[in-house]
C-alpha cells in the first residue's frame, strides 16, 4: 500500500534504513515463496508485512517476524492496508503514549490512513476520541468510524476546541505553529506524540505550563526502530487486534486500488488529499 513517508522519501527527505532496498514501500500482502525452518512460515500461507522498504515489487524479502497471518475474512488487497498504519498507531498509543482506557487521546488527520488506524485503535482500547479533518465529507466518515468529538479545521480552530476537551494523549502528524496553542490544553501528565511535521517544524511553546503540567513531549518514528521491536508489534497486532477485523468490530478502508504501472496516480492522489482510507498498488 502507498504511505505518505513515500512521497517523502521520493522527495529525498526519508532514506530506508540500512540493509532495506532503497525503493519505496512499507507494507505489503501476498503469498510466501520460501522461508526458513525454524521459522513459524511454510510456502504457500498467506501473509501481509511491514517493511523497511522496497515494498513496491513483485517479490520482496523480509525477516520472518515482520510478517503476521492475514485476518480472517480479509482480502489481500485488505490485508496490504494494515501493517504501517496499525503498527504505527500501536508504537505510538500503546507502547510510546501509554495510552489506557478511559482517557482522552487527540489524533489529527483523521481520515488519513494514520488516522483511521488509530482512531480504529484507540476506541478498541476503550479512549475517548477527538479528531481534526477538513472537510464535511470527511467529518461524516470519521463520524461512521467512532470519533467522539471531530473538528473540521477549515472552520474551528483545533486550538480552542482542545481547550475545551483537554486531552491525555496526543498522536500529531501535523505540527507546526499551532503545537504550542494546543500543548496548552494537556492534561496533567499528558503524552503529545510527533510523528512528522506536515504543517512545519518550528513552533513556539511555553515551557512554565509545559513542566507544570508534567507534560510529555515525544518524537517518534516507526521506520528506524528495530526489527526486533517491529517484530513484537506485528505479533501483538496479529494477537490482539486482528481478531476484530474477523469479528467486524474494526474495518479495513481502502480509497483505491490500483495497478502497481499507476504508482504516479496513487502518489497524486495522496499529494492531493483526496483520499479516505488507504491506496494500494497491486502486481501481476
Amino acid at each position: 500500500a502507498v504511505n505518505r513517508a513515500d512521497l517523502m522519501q521520493r522527495a529525498g527527505n526519508y532514506p530506508p534504513p540500512p540493509d532495506w532496498p532503497q525503493w519505496m514501500g512499507l507494507e505489503a500482502a501476498g503469498v510466501v515463496k520460501s522461508a526458513p525452518p525454524d521459522s513459524r512460515w511454510q510456502p504457500g500461507d498467506q501473509v501481509c508485512a511491514l517493511l523497511g522498504g522496497g515494498g513496491y515489487a513483485e517479490q520482496v524479502a523480509l525477516p520472518p517476524e515482520l510478517a503476521c497471518a492475514l485476518p480472517k475474512g480479509l482480502s489481500m488487497q485488505e490485508a496490504a492496508s494494515l501493517p504501517e498504519a496499525y503498527a504505527t498507531a500501536w508504537l505510538n498509543l500503546r507502547i510510546e503514549a501509554e495510552l489506557q482506557a478511559g482517557e482522552t487521546v487527540f489524533i489529527q488527520a483523521g481520515a488519513s490512513g494514520l488516522g483511521i488506524a488509530a482512531i480504529q485503535l484507540a476506541k478498541l482500547l476503550g479512549a475517548k476520541v477527538i479528531t481534526s479533518v477538513g472537510g464535511a465529507h470527511k467529518t461524516e466518515f470519521v463520524q461512521a468510524l467512532g470519533a467522539d468529538v471531530i473538528i473540521d479545521h477549515h472552520k474551528q480552530s483545533i486550538a480552542e476546541v482542545l481547550a475545551e476537551n483537554p486531552v491525555d494523549v496526543a498522536l500529531d502528524c501535523v505540527a507546526g505553529p499551532q503545537l504550542g496553542e494546543c500543548l496548552k490544553s494537556m492534561k496533567h501528565n499528558g503524552r503529545w506524540v510527533i510523528i512528522a511535521t506536515l504543517g512545519g517544524a518550528i513552533s513556539e511553546i511555553n515551557m512554565n505550563e509545559f513542566f507544570r503540567r508534567g507534560t510529555r513531549l515525544i518524537g517518534s518514528t516507526l521506520r528506524s526502530r528495530s526489527n526486533a521491536l517491529k517484530g513484537e508489534i506485528m505479533a501483538a497486532l496479529e494477537k490482539q487486534v486482528w481478531p476484530a477485523f474477523s469479528e467486524g468490530r474494526l474495518k479495513p478502508c481502502l480509497h483505491a486500488v490500483l495497478p502497481i504501472s499507476e504508482a504516479e496516480q496513487a502518489h497524486d492522489i495522496l499529494q492531493r488529499r483526496q483520499n479516505l482510507g488507504k491506496v494500494v498498488l497491486t502486481v501481476k
